[in-house]
């Protein structure tokens, strides 16, 4: 899978521009620069929008304490698909057009999540996951002090040591 995610890599932009090259010479370099730059700003207007409305709804549904209907993933998914609207090139439009929107997000989100769990179920992909929290049978541990007359941890030619007067100066 990574290798064939950096070959993906390197090899999208070449193909990029050979698309756009093509194209270039077939309608125009006119029409080359309006096909990079307008699904640009559609796209960042569209990822800014999706974006907002999956944050709406993740905050609407943890006030109610409930999971989110779109999970982190759908998340991810609109990041991804406005990054690749904004970059040139007529396959990431493309791709990035298909994650912004809502039906086909979804189709794609559990296209992942099945891959993702049969991954883990076979044992090519391991979760790992930990909490900081307390068990509730667990004993409190007492919270650690210093003892006392002490400010902090002893450092080498410091003497603890108590005065009192007993005498009183005249």
């Amino acid at each position: 899978m990574l290798r064939f995610l950096i070959f993906a890599l390197v090899c999208l932009p070449f193909v990029e521009l050979y698309l756009l090259w093509r194209i270039g010479h077939a309608v125009g370099w006119e029409a080359v620069l309006a096909l990079v730059l307008v699904p640009a700003m559609i796209g960042s207007w569209l990822a800014r929008r999706e974006g907002t409305r999956v944050l709406r709804q993740w905050q609407a549904a943890l006030a109610r304490r409930q999971v989110p209907e779109e999970g982190l993933l759908g998340g991810l998914l609109v990041l991804v698909g406005g990054v690749l609207l904004m970059l040139p090139g007529v396959l990431s439009d493309a791709v990035g057009l298909v994650l912004l929107l809502p039906p086909t997000r979804r189709l794609v989100a559990r296209w992942v999540r099945r891959e993702v769990e049969r991954r883990i179920a076979t044992g090519s992909v391991r979760v790992v996951s930990f909490s900081t929290t307390r068990i509730p049978d667990e004993p409190a541990a007492p919270p650690a002090s210093p003892p006392r007359g002490r400010l902090g941890p002893r450092t080498e030619g410091e003497v603890d040591a108590e005065f009192t007067e007993t005498d009183k100066p005249s």
